[in-house]
């Protein structure tokens, strides 16, 4: 080996004896990653609103207290509201309390919001999603306000 390929060659040493790769083995095999369930909680709360016929996450109660911390400043709107998960080293499971809109069918939309999560869950973290629990907690009628509107109605 010549001067200037062993300058340019970091794992080559002085007097030609080749090291190798550094540390050795794959490098998604050093160390490791672990994912919160607040994580997990985000993609999933994201990915359950995404399906259509939902209406809104979470019971009567924290609905309503959500729109309270919504309205105060740096409060923002929950995402992980309704979804709780429970993260191991490589499965995760989830429980989901959703609203849906009258008329559709909560069969299709439980299946429909199953089938979101578990993509989106297993395709960001990789985890595997061993189970979704939905629980509909309400019906959301046409001629019902929301508990959001009706609180941003009396402020104005």
């Amino acid at each position: 080996m010549t001067e200037s390929s062993q300058r340019n060659n970091p794992d080559s040493v002085p007097g030609g004896k080749n090291l190798g790769k550094r540390g050795g083995g794959d490098p998604s095999t050093r160390g490791r990653t672990t994912i919160a369930d607040g994580v997990v909680e985000k993609i999933a709360g994201m990915a359950a609103r995404d399906v259509a016929g939902v209406h809104a996450m979470g019971s009567g109660l924290s609905r309503t207290f959500g729109a309270v911390r919504d309205r105060v400043p740096g409060g923002g709107k929950s995402v992980t509201r309704g979804v709780k998960a429970e993260v191991g080293e490589s499965q995760a499971a989830l429980d989901l309390e959703i609203v849906v809109e009258y008329g559709v069918s909560i069969s299709d939309v439980a299946r429909d919001v199953r089938e979101n999560v578990v993509a989106a869950v297993e395709r960001m973290t990789g985890l595997e999603v061993v189970e979704v629990n939905i629980a509909v907690s309400d019906v959301k009628l046409p001629d019902e306000e929301d508990d959001e509107d009706e609180s941003e109605q009396r402020v104005q």
